[in-house]
């Protein structure tokens, strides 16, 4: 029978230091098979590492670049976007046409745009993606035309890609001889699936860092612990090591393979999250109110009422000879009518830990404004009443 050897996981352990039944198996499936049947089990309400925290340096970048549209039906960018035709002319004198200083072209199939594109963590080169050309200067469609050749260049100002194709713009925009116009979504904006090939990879540290960091999406003191915990107790020692509440960071491999296990193991493993502060998002445009769960409020009473001023203007004519107008004059007299209408106010008292979904069913019930809701719930939490964050948006 064939024997396998050990997994080094070149922190000082092994695999079969910890999985020491696994020192005999005859292949590496039956392997990584015993490695997911050995991981804890699901414990309700935990979660799998994978879904709570990222690994550093698994993130898209972004690319962009300037380039050319050409083949529109005269909707292209006018005479007075200059930037337009010094790229047409510059982009002509490589194909060596001699054209002097003072050509000025009048275009209007031509549209200069920027290009965008997002590379996806871990591509390599030969890989396609797709890009995002809009128009920068007052062209009136894309559609129709092509992009030319387009470098796109990273943050560091060096080229990844190259981008050219046929554009697919989803909307138009239609002019009748009266000026008359018809537009439909935005023409001035296109895409090009698999519009750009990737020249090279963009390289992260995790390849090659001694440690690899898990970055949690939302910060927690507790679920960082947890992490590490889980880690530490899965494969012994002091593998991981909690920094702060947002980042976890542990050690790795260095073998590109047995790094590669290493990190898809930790993350099928479940740890329990971290308790979380409740929230109440109040939206100010719609009056839409959401709580998430256990969210209660201390002992409080609201008093909700108003005080209404009404005040009426109205002109009248004074003849000559009145008692308001000695002046022997026809002269206009301004009228002013004040009425003030005071609303019972209403009182609202609710005990210790009532849930804040009663309190906000209760206003409504009264016929409370949105805006009324709103000052209610920032008065609320103003005293320290709601046992959570207030986000209003």
């Amino acid at each position: 029978m064939e024997v396998i050897r050990p997994l080094h996981l070149g922190f000082g352990k092994s695999i079969d230091a910890w999985l020491f039944p696994c020192a005999y198996l005859t292949n590496w499936f039956s392997l990584v098979a015993l490695v997911l049947c050995l991981l804890p089990l699901t414990v309700f309400g935990a979660r799998p590492i994978a879904e709570i925290s990222v690994v550093y340096g698994d993130r898209q970048n972004q690319l962009i670049g300037y380039g050319l549209v050409v083949g529109l039906d005269g909707s292209g960018d006018k005479s007075q976007v200059k930037f337009t035709q010094q790229s047409v002319v510059n982009m002509i004198k490589q194909f060596g046409v001699q054209l002097d200083d003072a050509t000025n072209p009048k275009l209007k199939n031509v549209a200069a745009v920027s290009v965008t594109a997002s590379v996806e963590p871990h591509m390599g080169a030969g890989q396609t993606l797709t890009v995002t050309a809009s128009s920068l200067g007052d062209a009136k469609s894309l559609r129709g035309g092509t992009l030319l050749l387009t470098p796109l260049r990273g943050i560091d100002g060096e080229v990844y890609a190259v981008a050219q194709g046929s554009l697919v713009v989803g909307g138009f925009n239609a002019t009748g001889e009266n000026g008359t116009s018809v537009t439909r979504n935005t023409p001035t904006v296109g895409r090009i699936p698999n519009g750009a090939t990737l020249e090279r990879e963009i390289t992260s540290g995790f390849d090659s860092d001694p440690t690899i960091r898990l970055q949690l999406k939302q910060p927690n003191y507790e679920t960082a612990l947890n992490i590490s915990k889980v880690i530490n107790q899965t494969f012994g020692g002091q593998v991981a090591k909690a920094i702060n509440k947002g980042q976890v960071e542990v050690s790795a491999p260095q073998d590109s393979e047995d790094r590669v296990m290493f990190v898809a193991m930790i993350q099928a493993l479940e740890v329990d999250e971290g308790r979380k502060l409740p929230k109440v998002v109040f939206n100010s445009r719609t009056g839409t109110v959401v709580i998430s769960q256990n969210v209660t409020v201390s002992e409080a009473a609201v008093s909700q009422g108003g005080i209404t001023v009404t005040i009426l203007e109205s002109e009248s004519v004074s003849q000559p000879g009145g008692a308001f107008n000695t002046a022997g004059e026809t002269a206009v007299v301004q009228n002013s009518q004040i009425t003030i209408d005071e609303e019972d106010a209403t009182t609202m008292v609710w005990p210790r830990g009532t849930n804040l979904q009663e309190i906000v069913d209760a206003i409504n019930n009264i016929g409370a404004s949105p805006e009324a809701l709103m000052q209610i719930l920032q008065a609320l939490d103003e005293v320290g009443a709601i046992n959570g964050d207030l986000v209003v948006i």
